[in-house]
């Protein structure tokens, strides 16, 4: 670079939704952040040429493949970036790893806990060579829940003993809305459950600093067909009720209880159907000696309780967590002045850059993520078996 700054040279895979958030990232972080690597937009892969030309145009990739095998062949590329659906993640994560490429992968890491094993593995024989993984769980990066995980460790909540985890969303409520890829558990492994229920396992796992260890679990779907085609908004979008129509093979809700490995006991939700609902994330954290309260609707913003102050002041304090003191904000606007959804994936760059430069496994590593995969496998073996107590290993 013209700084004398060293590249990080990215090749992507996919270009939608997350492709977008990802790309976005990639080419501010360096922007706002001092990092020992600049990230260079290098490649983007995708089948369609036609499309994926468009998308390199769009979002600033500086040329294109039609098979992402060549981006593992290209001595240009220093890291995959994998935001695809997850039956792809297996194949091409192993793959880059073994031809010598740092990974980031999209969330759930898999569609299976045999599936994440062999990634796993494989990320771990790579890191022993200085080759480096990460899993996408990007909400670890909200600077709100950033400051409740440091609670947690300041040891501010005391003994942690609940722990309360929803994600709402509302874009499958209409039944007529289309049949994605993201309602065929061939290619998504499971619905609601996987695709936004893995986030709030993964922060509850994270904030907290204990693994789930047991279970029991509910799922439903509600909508068991939909139309095959129809028009695209956002994640959903509508379809005709007259349309030619195919099974949803996924959950649209689950639901279950939980033991932590510190002794505490969790609540979790996660649904496409909760109308009204666009993006909400909730975990609520209960300590002998405090709490925290967190709503991604109100995303700047931290709700804490502090059960040793006196009695006539006691009550939970709304925290804005805007202040150059609180993680990651001081790179960003003055005071009060709020980030947004983009940011946490720019802090994710930012964080993963530093580590593999630093020779630092990156975290949420392969093996946290494993962590995750185990717990969505339990919940859908509960739900077989009549909401039967599972034990996590």
């Amino acid at each position: 670079m013209a700084d004398g700054t060293p590249r990080l040279r990215v090749g992507m895979v996919g270009y939608a939704f997350m492709g977008a958030a990802h790309s976005h990232a990639w080419r501010n972080a360096h922007r706002f952040f001092d990092l020992p690597l600049t990230p260079e937009l290098t490649a983007i892969a995708g089948r369609n040429e036609a499309a994926v030309s468009a998308a390199a145009e769009r979002l600033g990739w500086n040329s294109v493949e039609t098979d992402w095998r060549r981006l593992l062949e290209r001595d240009d590329i220093d890291l995959i970036d994998i935001c695809t659906p997850g039956d792809t993640h297996p194949q091409i994560a192993i793959a880059a790893l073994e031809a010598g490429k740092h990974v980031l992968c999209e969330k759930p890491l898999a569609n299976s806990v045999a599936e994440a094993e062999r990634m796993t593995d494989a990320a771990n024989a790579a890191a022993a060579n200085g080759v480096f993984a990460m899993c996408g769980f990007t909400y670890r990066r909200v600077p709100a829940l950033s400051l409740a995980r440091r609670f947690v460790e300041e040891g501010r909540l005391g003994e942690i003993r609940h722990v309360r985890a929803q994600y709402l969303q509302d874009w499958l409520s209409d039944e007529n809305a289309p049949l994605t890829w993201r309602l065929d558990k061939s290619k998504a492994g499971s619905g609601a459950l996987g695709d936004i229920g893995a986030h709030v396992i993964d922060l509850a796992q994270w904030v907290t600093g204990s693994d789930i260890v047991g279970l029991s679990a509910i799922v439903n779907t509600f909508v068991t067909e939909r139309p095959v085609g129809g028009d695209m908004v956002g994640l959903g979008g509508t379809g005709s009720s007259d349309a030619e129509k195919g099974p949803v093979t996924v959950d649209d809700a689950a639901a279950f209880t939980a033991r932590f490995d510190n002794g505490s006991i969790g609540v979790f939700e996660a649904t496409r159907f909760a109308l009204g609902r666009k993006n909400t994330i909730r975990l609520e954290v209960n300590g002998s000696k405090g709490s925290i309260a967190f709503d991604f609707e109100d995303m700047n913003e931290l709700e804490y309780y502090d059960g040793t102050d006196d009695a006539e002041v006691q009550g939970f304090r709304r925290i804005i967590v805007t202040d150059p003191a609180h993680p990651y904000v001081a790179n960003w606007w003055p005071a009060g002045h709020g980030l947004g959804y983009e940011h946490g994936f720019t802090h994710q760059v930012v964080d993963l850059v530093r580590d593999i430069a630093a020779g630092v496994q990156p975290r949420p590593s392969f093996d946290d993520a494993l962590q995750v995969q185990r717990v969505l496998a339990a919940v859908e073996n509960s739900a077989d078996a009549r909401s039967a107590w599972q034990t996590i290993q």
